[in-house]
């Protein structure tokens, strides 16, 4: 089988809007989506360090297929972000050290993957942020095909092309690429919400206080 490759139009972000992100957590964000679109905790980093901003180029493989994933190094652009629904398939990985060589020398951003890599020393000292299911040491199959630029799950969370990805120690929140904006602005007052709640606890306040809790009550 073929890997296919959508028609997939989405607003590209410029390097102005991404520097707008700068600093931006994944569960602050999620907060601004009503506490959605975060990805369920199976999806993790290989590295705690590690820190990821930039837009979804989404790709689906075929259980323990990444013949799609190695179209996709081929045509992602510079500072975008892999997502990949590889059908939470832990028995092979489909992501290893020569892909992430490859992803590297064209300036992707990252890899989100709902399934398995393997080589987590090569990927973490080249500081390829790669967030995965898990690892495991039995290798992909290629050749039964795939899909790029179409719309996915991972993580529990739908992703569309150019959704724009944030993710950090936390795991990865996913921001809908027509409510950035928004988000945006939501998440920086969220910033100067909690900055003053801060300030409030260095004074003798209480969080009850600050958010408003409920009294505790005697039975």
């Amino acid at each position: 089988m073929s890997v296919r490759l959508h028609d997939a139009a989405f607003r590209q972000l410029t390097k102005d809007d991404l520097d707008g992100w700068a600093g931006a957590e994944a569960a602050g964000v999620s907060d601004c989506l009503e506490r959605s679109m975060a990805m369920d905790g199976g999806i993790s980093p290989l590295d705690p360090a590690m820190r990821m901003i930039g837009q979804a180029r989404t790709v689906r493989c075929m259980t323990a297929d990444n013949s799609a994933l190695h179209a996709a190094i081929n045509l992602a652009r510079h500072g975008e972000v892999l997502v990949v629904d590889a059908a939470g398939h832990l028995g092979n990985a489909v992501w290893g050290g020569l892909m992430t060589h490859a992803a590297v020398k064209r300036e992707i951003a990252g890899l989100v993957i709902d399934g398995a890599v393997r080589d987590r020393e090569d990927i973490c000292s080249l500081g390829f942020a790669c967030y995965a299911r898990g690892c495991v040491p039995a290798g992909p199959h290629k050749g039964f095909g795939g899909a790029i630029d179409c719309p996915v799950s991972c993580g529990g969370v739908a992703v569309q092309p150019g959704d724009l990805v944030v993710a950090d120690g936390d795991g990865v929140t996913v921001v809908p690429v027509d409510r950035i904006d928004e988000t945006l602005k939501a998440f920086r007052q969220l910033q100067e919400k909690e900055t003053k709640a801060l300030a409030a606890l260095e004074r003798g306040g209480t969080l009850a206080d600050i958010y408003g809790v409920p009294e505790v009550t005697c039975v």
